[in-house]
C-alpha cells in the first residue's frame, strides 16, 4: 500500500453532491481546499451498514472541524444520484440525512486508486487523509470494511497539526489539545519524560 504522508495529495476533479444538494460536476479538491486544512475520507458504499454511522458522526462534529478552519470531504464509488438518494433517506430508515459536506462520486474508481484504498477493484476501504494548507498529506489511516473509524481521533490529529504549526513543538503519545508539547531536541524529550512518562 502506498504511504502518501509527506507527499502532495493527489488532485482530482469529479462530480460531487454539495451541502445544499446541488451537483457540482467539476468539483476539484485543491480548488475547494484553497489553502485550508482538509480531511478527505473514503467509505465503501451508500446504503450500507457501518458507513452511515461514520458519515453522521462526521456531520455531528462538522462545526468542530469548521471552527478549526477544516473542510471535510467524503468519497465513494457510488453515483451522484445515489448520494442524493441516500441524503434524502431518513436516518431512521438507514439514510444519512442532510449532511453538510461534499460527497464525491468516484464512479471510475480513479480517486480511490490514486489514494490506494481501492479494494479488489470494487469499493474503497475506510481511508482518512489529513491534508495541510499546502496540499500535503500529513496523516493517513485506513480501516478494513468492518471496522468503523474514530472521528474524534481525526479531530485530535487536526489539533496536533495546528499545534505543531503554531508552536513548533511536536506532539507526544496521547497528546490532546490543551496539553504540553515537546521541544524536538534532547533536552526537550528529557524534560517532557521527566514530568510525564508515568502518564503515557
Amino acid at each position: 500500500m502506498s504511504v502518501l504522508v509527506t507527499k502532495k495529495a493527489p488532485d482530482f476533479t469529479a462530480a460531487a453532491v454539495m451541502p445544499n444538494n446541488e451537483i457540482n460536476d467539476k468539483f476539484n479538491l485543491h480548488t475547494y481546499l484553497k489553502g485550508k486544512i482538509g480531511v478527505l475520507f473514503f467509505y465503501p458504499l451508500d446504503f450500507t451498514f457501518v458507513c452511515p454511522s461514520e458519515i453522521i458522526a462526521f456531520d455531528n462534529r462538522l462545526q468542530e472541524f469548521k471552527d478549526r478552519g477544516v473542510e471535510v470531504i467524503a468519497v465513494s464509488v457510488d453515483s451522484k444520484f445515489s448520494h442524493i438518494a441516500w441524503k434524502n433517506t431518513e436516518i431512521n430508515k438507514g439514510g444519512i440525512g442532510q449532511v453538510q459536506f461534499p460527497i464525491v462520486s468516484d464512479l471510475k474508481k480513479s480517486i480511490s486508486r490514486d489514494y490506494d484504498v481501492l479494494l479488489n477493484e470494487e469499493v474503497a476501504l475506510r481511508g482518512t487523509f489529513l491534508i495541510d494548507q499546502e496540499g500535503v498529506v500529513r496523516h493517513q489511516v485506513v480501516n478494513d470494511l468492518p471496522l468503523g473509524r474514530n472521528i474524534d481521533e481525526a479531530l485530535r490529529m487536526v489539533d496536533s497539526l495546528i499545534f505543531f504549526q503554531s508552536h513548533g513543538e511536536v506532539c507526544p503519545a496521547g497528546w490532546n489539545k490543551g496539553k504540553k508539547g515537546m521541544k524536538a531536541d534532547a533536552k526537550g524529550v528529557a524534560d517532557y519524560l521527566a514530568g510525564n512518562a508515568k502518564d503515557l
